[in-house]
Formats: C-alpha cells, structure tokens, sequence
C-alpha cells in the first residue's frame, strides 16, 4: 500500500526560517513554501494544503489577514492554520485563534514540538 504524504505549505518572508523548516519537515510531508501573504492565498486557490504554517509579521498582509480570507472562504475555511511567530503574547495568541488558527509554534521552532504539532493536527 502507498501512503500519500500530507501537504504542507509555509508561508513566511524569511528565508532561514523556511529553511529550517523545511528541514525538520521534509522528509514526512510533501512540503510547498510562499513568501508572502499574496502568495500564498494564489497557491492555496489552485491547490489546497493539508495544513498550513503560517508566519505572522510578514510584509503586505500579515499572517493574521491571510488566515482571516482564509477561514472567511467555505473553500479553504477548513484547512487547519498553525501561527509561526516570535509573538509570545497572550494578547496575539488569543487574536490568532479567534481569527480560526488552531495553534502556535514560537520561534525559534524545536523541531519535536513541530512534528507533534502537525501530527495532532492532521
């Protein structure tokens, strides 16, 4: 039997941030990367990602108006959101999951706590 390898798309404008990620993920996920909020909502209209980690301070629109279009769209409304961010805050943690994220993950990421977080995910 073949299994098929969840999708991932991370979106984030720092290079060495998609690095990492990219690596701590992609061996186990079929992984697809944008750099910018725009970007990122024209990849998921033409193909739709199993789950997506998302940077919130990026440039243009932030990670918070991405995820809000997203969960906004009975399309994509049901893909799973995890904010990547180096906002520690109560106050931007709450803001993220009342937008329809379903996690955090700070920065900078320990790559356990990625997996683990994707797996309960998905």
């Amino acid at each position: 039997m073949i299994k098929v390898k969840k999708t991932v798309l991370l979106v984030d404008d720092v290079a060495s941030n998609i690095d990492i990620l990219l690596d701590i993920l992609d061996d186990d996920y079929d992984v697809s990367v944008a750099m910018d909020g725009e970007s990122a909502l024209e990849f998921i209209a033409e193909e739709a990602p199993d789950i997506i980690l998302l940077d919130i301070m990026m440039p243009g629109m932030s990670g918070y108006e991405v995820c809000e279009r997203l969960k906004a769209d009975a399309q994509t409304k049901h893909i799973p959101v995890i904010f990547v961010t180096a906002r520690t805050d109560a106050a931007n943690q709450s803001k993220g999951l009342a937008l329809g994220a379903v996690d955090y993950i700070f920065k900078p990421v320990d790559p356990a706590e990625v997996k683990n977080k994707l797996n309960t995910c998905l």
